[in-house]
């Protein structure tokens, strides 16, 4: 006779037996033939041990609520209860469709409520998952509202495997902010990462399975070597970091962003020029995030692509209410003309006369591309430094003797696809000389050494005598206040490598300041550009976060244009070269120009100003009304990109070229900001977001473009369970439980010390406990010798001063020596596994409390195919009659804090409960009548998921009929490309009805009987 399988009902937070031990459920995911168990041990031999079951391969048993049997708590203050109690509700995980925040707003930042309003919207239900698109303007905290999206993902079951990719100069910095402010600990795969995974793991070992949670460059992670890993591995959540660098369809980066949206649950963008103007593209972007939100005919589909995307910047009404004196307004830019002086004079003309407007009409070019995009480079790298002009000629008369240069250099403006300097490139195609009809006519190699060498020898003077931008730069560095035993501090960018490294050695010299030197040892003046190593670019950027550090000039490449914060020290920046693009003058000024900016961001540009041309100097001061451009969409909009609408440096540099040339007007090229909201493209949809060109007192004015009414509103703020104050007072008495005596030194104690005046407690960690430690950055591991002594801030007060005094002169580290103790942290993780070890296997536990009748709480909890929580309820189950167990009254809380509240709980333990299995029956029935009362409870519920999901299910069919009328007249890959998007639908659909609540799971937590009440056997417990 063939059995009936017994259904698997258990959820997070189940007790269950697998191979005779005892295990506490984390996770639970369905699969073909069951469902895979995340677990950690519980009973003595598998005790903190995780592993992972399998249905379909191990007998796992699922305890029985009703059989739970009860054991008195003899411990003082019923501390093991209220310890036991504690973990357990801390390893529930939230509903996945609560509203309120149980963790975002207390992590170590301030909860901004615009911050805390994109939370909500990446965490709201009506989306299938939590996917979004933050695309905040430069500077509100992109970093920090990932953090707090994460957080809530862990605390909710949905985090326990994150990948968070990021440019390489921000690796350290992201893995800083994740775990001081969130304690969320990443393993950072930088080179010296993964050298070290190296030696502990074998060579074809998968560091993803080993790894829970990984940052890593997208450079490093699209190798062959980590694709093939990925393939191989499924992510709770996944974090690109700078998202538009893999908005461009069809690259290498595209496709490593689409492989791991479809291996992610969560997926979370975030960039402030989140698209490069194609709508194809953006519409690729979109689809990474849902792949219903876009029609099958490409058209995004607005209302859902709202849900998917938020967008800020500095002035809207909902940041500027807030930031306040956190982020001072900048000052208007300070656009400098230096008059050049004679010998660049010289430069100008010859430059003009020769290579820019021929006199002749024929320029001295003679490569096979490039004839008119080249002299440019050349006026570029002349209005940078005559260091970087003398690169360019000494670089390019090496290719015309047959080599081939390759500098640490890059011009986007000759070659948009080669990170090099352009001199590498001249002998292939430089770009569509259509564009720039200027010089006409064959020119050969000898005549072009002549110009150069004409141009060289005029060059090499330049370097030997004053230069006037050079000149300019010194005196208002001094003016400003840099100098010896100074603390002013300003960042100088320039583009050109040539440039960087001349200023260096000038400025060290001239402002008598020591320089880097050659063994990369910082000094008072420190260069950082691309050619560095990830791990210089990092260690140099961390140092200049700190009071200590001794830089005082950071004169860096646009490296640094993206991502890096600079803004702790400093609020003075240069522009030593103009870019020929608002889209890097933009990212430029970010770095000081952001929240947490106590200082009104100075920004200061030095332009190179010839007298004696005919056409050249004039027509190069332009770009001073590039910064004023940018310096009026960053106040209207916070966003420079889609004023030109190229969405590439490149791009852009190219249509300055064009107006610096006369081929067009600067106002042809450059939008005015009120005419982006028209655009029918992504442009024009991030502008209705942020409100630009709607007037909000015409009823005329649509307001299908407002942000969902779910997401205005300030979110509900959970998280406490009502059993402890605070963390602190839950971690305490688990050491208390756990070593009897832990002030006393290893191994009868933790050398457990508090320093209330402080705000400070300092442990030394448990060889378990340094184990789970193992994961955190290793130079914080390091620096602050964690594993021998372990500081943490017990305040959000005190760990903001703890990241501020890290910063101060006399710290060598930019990591905090106390640890802020957030509600993620894992040491608490730690204590709370330790607490469940308390009970064994189907217990609770009994104490007294001020109650009239015998009271059991009970937990109930609605958990979806996927194994996920989608509902809990707390029920206190009374019980008038004790002489009749079966007689009970269930009353629903609107919160745990309530029902444990509800509890009397004694504060003293003036002897332990006798006589507990006479308790079993009162939790038998109590379970029973409260599965009859929960039921109404949950069919509410399930109805509202049924119907979230009823109407996913809907779209997805609308969906799915408009592509089947448009499959019928398309041919070749558009049809293939359908094909595919039609899949994707297809697997959002079967997600669909995997959110569906499947079971629901009751576990007693606590019986409480009165001070005076005396268990007795009744009738059939004997």
């Amino acid at each position: 006779m063939t059995s009936i399988p017994i259904p698997f009902t258990a959820a997070p937070g189940s007790t269950v037996v697998v191979r005779d031990e005892e295990w506490l459920v984390t996770q639970v995911e369905p699969t073909r033939d069951g469902h895979n168990v995340s677990v950690i041990g519980l009973s003595e031999l598998v005790r903190d041990t995780s592993a992972t079951f399998s249905t379909a391969l191990d007998a796992i048993a699922v305890a029985d609520p009703a059989e739970t049997s009860v054991v008195a708590d003899d411990s003082p203050r019923y501390r093991k209860s209220r310890l036991w109690l504690e973990a357990m509700l801390r390893k529930t995980p939230v509903p996945i469709a609560n509203p309120a925040l149980t963790t975002a707003h207390r992590a170590l930042a301030d909860p901004l409520p615009y911050q805390l309003t994109a939370v909500r919207q990446a965490l709201d239900p009506d989306n299938l998952r939590p996917r979004i698109l933050l695309a905040d303007a430069v500077g509100l905290g992109k970093t920090l509202e990932i953090g707090m999206i994460l957080s809530e993902l862990v605390r909710r079951g949905r985090g326990e495997r994150i990948l968070v990719v990021t440019p390489k100069h921000v690796l350290e910095q992201m893995q800083f902010e994740l775990w001081t402010r969130f304690a969320l600990p990443f393993v950072r795969l930088d080179s010296t990462g993964i050298q070290r995974i190296r030696q502990k793991l074998p060579a074809n070992r998968n560091p993803f399975t080993f790894f829970r949670r990984v940052i890593i460059s997208i450079d490093t992670l699209k190798s062959d070597k980590y694709v093939n890993h990925l393939r191989k591995h499924r992510w709770d959540a996944v974090v690109i970091d700078e998202s538009h660098n893999v908005t461009n369809s069809g690259t290498q980066n595209f496709r490593l962003a689409n492989l791991l949206a479809e291996r992610t649950d969560a997926m979370i963008l975030a960039s402030a020029t989140p698209h490069n103007g194609d709508p194809k593209s953006f519409a690729a972007l979109v689809r990474m995030l849902e792949p219903s939100a876009v029609r099958p005919d490409g058209e995004l589909d607005e209302d859902q692509v709202r849900r998917l995307i938020i967008r800020r910047h500095r002035h809207s009404p909902d940041v500027a209410s807030v930031v306040g004196s956190d982020w001072a307004e900048r000052t208007e830019p300070s656009n400098r003309l230096i008059p050049a002086s004679p010998i660049e004079e010289e430069i100008a003309r010859e430059l003009e006369d020769t290579w820019l407007w021929p006199t002749d009409g024929r320029g001295p070019y003679s490569g096979k591309g490039g004839a008119a995009l080249f002299p440019w480079t050349l006026a570029k790298a002349f209005l940078s430094s005559p260091a970087a002009l003398a690169e360019s000629v000494e670089s390019r008369m090496k290719v015309l003797d047959g080599g081939r240069v390759a500098s640490g250099d890059e011009d986007p403006l000759l070659h948009p696809e080669q990170s090099g300097d352009p001199a590498t490139t001249l002998t292939g195609t430089g770009g569509d000389d259509a564009e720039f009809p200027t010089a006409t006519g064959p020119a050969t190699a000898a005549t072009e050494r002549v110009s150069l060498q004409r141009l060289h020898d005029l060059t090499t003077r330049s370097l030997s005598a004053p230069s006037a931008k050079y000149d300019a730069l010194l005196a208002h560095l001094r003016d400003i206040g840099v100098g010896p035993g100074s603390t002013t501090r300003t960042v100088v960018f320039a583009e050109r490598v040539a440039t960087l490294g001349w200023l260096h050695q000038k400025l060290a010299k001239d402002l008598r300041l020591t320089g880097q030197d050659k063994d990369s040892k910082l000094g008072e003046v420190a260069v950082l550009h691309g050619g560095l190593t990830d791990v210089d670019q990092q260690r140099i950027v961390e140092s200049f976060k700190l009071a200590s550090s001794p830089i005082r000039v950071l004169v860096t490449g646009d490296v640094a244009s993206e991502g890096v914060n600079l803004h702790s020290h400093c609020h003075h920046l240069v522009h030593y070269d103009i870019p020929w693009s608002l889209i890097r003058i933009e990212q430029r000024n970010g770095r000081i120009d952001r929240y947490g900016q106590q200082h009104s961001p100075r920004i200061t540009t030095l332009l190179l100003d010839p007298r004696t041309t005919r056409k050249f100097g004039g027509d190069i001061r332009v770009l001073t009304r590039l910064v004023e451009r940018e310096h009026h969409a960053h106040t209207a909009l916070g966003d420079t990109a889609s004023l030109m609408g190229e969405y590439s440096v490149a791009a852009e540099e190219k249509k300055i070229a064009e107006v610096l040339r006369q081929a067009k007007e600067l106002d042809d090229v450059v939008a005015p900001v009120e005419s982006v909201a028209n655009d029918d493209g992504p442009a024009g949809l991030l502008a209705r977001l942020m409100g630009v060109g709607i007037n909000p007192a015409s009823s005329d004015s649509p307001r299908t473009d407002a942000v969902p009414a779910a997401v205005t509103t300030r979110p509900a703020i959970g998280g406490q369970t009502g059993v402890y104050d605070d963390d602190l007072a839950f971690l305490e008495d688990a050491l208390v439980q756990v070593f009897q005596t832990p002030g006393l030194p290893p191994t009868n104690g933790v050398s457990w010390t508090k320093f209330p005046d402080q705000q400070l407690a300092s442990l030394i960690p448990t060889s378990d406990l340094r184990q789970r430690l193992e994961v955190l950055p290793q130079s914080y591991l390091a620096d602050r010798r964690v594993t021998e002594k372990l500081m943490l801030a017990t305040s959000s007060a005190r760990g903001k001063i703890e990241l501020a005094n890290a910063r101060l002169h006399e710290s060598r580290s930019v990591w905090p020596e106390g640890h802020y103790l957030a509600p993620l942290h894992p040491v608490l993780e730690w204590a709370g596994d330790r607490a469940l070890a308390a009970l064994g296997r189907n217990q609770v536990f009994a104490v007294r409390g001020d109650l009239d009748d015998v009271t059991v709480l009970v937990q109930a909890t609605l958990n979806n195919t996927r194994g996920q929580v989608v509902a809990t309820a707390y029920l206190t189950v009374t019980h008038p009659n004790p002489a009749n167990p079966a007689f009970a009254l269930a009353e629903p809380h609107p919160s745990v804090a309530d029902a444990v509240g509800s509890l009397a709980l004694g504060t003293s333990n003036t002897g332990a409960v006798p006589n507990t299995a006479a308790l079993q029956s009162f939790v038998r029935h109590a379970v029973a009548v409260a599965e009859v009362q929960v039921a109404e409870h949950v069919a509410a519920v399930r109805a509202e998921t049924e119907q979230r999901v009823a109407d996913w299910m809907t779209r997805a069919r609308k969906w799915r009929m408009e592509a089947s009328a448009l499959f019928d007249h398309t041919v070749g890959s558009a049809r293939g490309d359908l094909s595919r998007r039609q899949e994707g639908v297809d697997g959002e659909t079967e997600l669909a009805r995997a959110m569906s609540p499947d079971r629901t799971l009751l576990r007693p937590l606590l019986i409480v009987v009165p001070k005076d009440f005396e268990p007795a056997m009744t009738e059939g417990e004997h």
